[in-house]
């Protein structure tokens, strides 16, 4: 439609979202479909949470507010980040937006001019290329794999560093494979940044809460002081809360850099919900006991996955160290023939026929960037992994 800006000829629709439209179609048709493809937890959001946001609303806090955020939110985030990631910033080098995606999009918006460069290692969340392009810059792809546990190198990152790398975009726990990095492993790429003083950092710590067995989170400009005054540290309180739908993300950074993003999100949303933005208050001040119960659930749910999806014919799965997804790959199964007598030629071939076939609804790997592989979200209750798990064995077993 010659209406539409060309812009949007550079950004495909997102893949998850596309999986758990067809996963609802198929259950409105009667199916009995098991969705993993959300990345969303099944927890409910606590309840001293939500009782914050009644008082909020009791207390006629629903009026608009600062765009970066109220200053006891602002003041609760700085907390966090000395508390937790040894960081210090003052609240003017934070702001609270609509969730982590407009944190990174107004980042990305801010700072990205025509041609310059954002470092993403695959596989990626879906979103991260799409906002890169939208906001006119290009994104260099470093592949990892399963022999790297899908982690980038130092080597791989210097490589790919070019005059034109502006952002080098880190996620650990990693959306999709669930990849987190040690800190030795994390210094490691922090020295080669540090040799590259025009390439900022950004680091999606989203799922930090999130880390199994004896695994310690750190983040980049903890690692690595030095990188402070380029880096923007994102967060929030999506996945640890349990609070997907309050739709509240935040970030340290540079005063300049939150000045900047401040004046775009003043043109764009403003602030965020008011009582949103209190039952926050109350998320990073209040008790923090619950995560540790929840974590241990995430875990057993972690362990039953690659064990079951080890045994299923074709199927490699590794062991991740954090976030709520595994990563398995389906390469030994391409080249194989469904009962129907359909050839599963890639990964996208295979979760589709999954799906149409026992009704488990996955994402196939390439639409994070890296194939064939596929992601699934194990973010639900144990009997629903189980019963997916023994249909994803059963499937693998019927090919030929």
């Amino acid at each position: 439609m010659a209406f539409l800006a060309d812009s949007l000829s550079r950004v495909k629709p997102s893949a998850t979202i596309a999986v758990s439209q067809k996963a609802r179609e198929l259950k409105a048709k009667g199916m009995d479909v098991i969705g993993l493809g959300a990345g969303e937890p099944d927890f409910d959001t606590p309840d001293n949470i939500k009782q914050a946001a009644k008082d909020a609303i009791d207390r006629g806090e629903t009026k608009y507010t600062a765009v970066a955020g109220i200053i006891e939110l602002r003041e609760a985030i700085c907390e966090k980040f000395k508390r937790e990631n040894g960081l210090s910033y003052e609240p003017n080098q934070i702001i609270a937006g609509t969730g982590g995606k407009q944190i990174l999009f107004n980042a990305f918006m801010a700072t990205l001019n025509a041609g310059d460069e954002v470092i993403i290692p695959a596989p990626y969340w879906v979103s991260y290329p799409e906002m890169v392009a939208i906001c006119g810059g290009e994104s260099v792809f470093v592949e990892t794999s399963i022999d790297t546990e899908f982690k980038v190198t130092a080597e791989a990152l210097e490589a790919a560093i070019t005059p034109k790398t502006k952002w080098f975009l880190f996620n650990s726990p990693s959306n999709p494979s669930g990849a987190a990095y040690s800190r030795d492993e994390l210094k490691a790429l922090t020295d080669v940044l540090m040799r590259h003083p025009h390439v900022w950092v950004l680091t999606d710590d989203m799922y930090e809460h999130l880390v199994y067995g004896e695994f310690e989170f750190t983040t980049p400009a903890q690692v690595e002081p030095g990188l402070y005054d380029r880096t923007l540290t994102m967060n929030g309180v999506s996945k640890a809360y349990a609070m997907t739908g309050w739709r509240l993300g935040y970030a340290g950074g540079p005063v300049e850099l939150i000045k900047a993003m401040d004046m775009i999100q003043g043109q764009q949303t403003s602030g965020t919900s008011s009582v949103t933005q209190w039952a926050s208050v109350e998320a990073l001040n209040g008790p923090q006991e619950f995560l540790a119960e929840r974590k241990k659930a995430f875990e057993e749910r972690r362990d039953l996955v690659v064990s079951m999806l080890n045994q299923a014919t074709g199927i490699e799965c590794p062991k991740p160290d954090g976030a709520f997804y595994v990563f398995p790959s389906c390469k030994g199964l391409i080249g194989k023939t469904t009962p129907d007598g359909k050839t599963l030629e890639t990964d996208e071939d295979f979760v589709t026929a999954l799906l149409e076939t026992e009704g488990v609804a996955v994402v196939h790997g390439s639409a994070f960037g890296l194939g064939p592989n596929f992601r699934i979200s194990y973010a639900t209750d144990t009997e629903s992994l189980k019963s997916a798990c023994e249909r994803i064995q059963r499937f693998c077993a019927s090919l030929k």
